[in-house]
């Protein structure tokens, strides 16, 4: 039993801090829309919520475990493709948090008053974040080589953020021209031919 390569490590560092950051800075917006607005919604569930936390908590434990228990390691170049793979994501999901601005948070709370959000990456996709967290959930277990790791997170993760990009948008499209400015644009990937509006 040893410990998995110092740089995947290192990502792993990354992404508690972020996390940790990130549930911080949610917090703090939520309970500013709850005391501005009476209009905000939550997307999902209690349960799917605690779902998500599970899964997210999943992503930063599993893939270092197995590296360790069943010695599991990426080659050099897989994981420095990972970890740029990661980068990109950080970009992404940061673009995404700054553009959003007082929109963000992590529990897809909607709140009608605010509006919505058609610049920065919201230019090309309708949710940018979600890509990037998508990603994340590639590169962690890549960097470390965690295969088994990578299988089970997207068997669990994938009908989840699924059902809250659904469930989100819903909310969204009770929202003044969300529908008419934003449906020719694709959820997580650009469209190669925007749709007539």
């Amino acid at each position: 039993m040893s410990l998995p390569p110092p740089p995947a490590l290192a990502l792993l560092a990354v992404y508690v801090v972020e996390r940790i950051h990130e549930l911080a800075l949610s917090s703090r917006r939520i309970d500013r829309m709850r005391t501005a607005s009476t209009g905000w919604r939550e997307s999902g569930t209690r349960a799917g919520w605690r779902a998500l936390v599970l899964v997210h908590a999943a992503l930063l434990a599993l893939p270092p475990a197995e590296a360790i228990f069943f010695g599991t390691r990426a080659p050099e170049p897989v994981l420095w493709i990972a970890i740029a793979g990661a980068a990109v994501a950080q970009v992404l999901r940061y673009w995404s948090i700054r553009t959003l601005g007082p929109s963000w948070n992590a529990r897809a709370v909607v709140d009608p008053g605010l509006g919505f959000v058609e610049s920065g990456p919201y230019r090309f996709v309708r949710h940018p974040n979600y890509l990037a967290v998508l990603i994340e959930f590639t590169a962690l277990p890549l960097a470390f080589g965690a295969w088994r790791s990578w299988v089970l997170l997207q068997l669990v993760h994938t009908p989840l953020i699924a059902l809250r990009i659904r469930n989100e948008e819903r909310l969204l499209g009770a929202i003044p021209g969300y529908s008419r400015r934003m449906d020719s644009r694709g959820r997580l990937l650009p469209r190669l031919r925007r749709r007539s509006v």
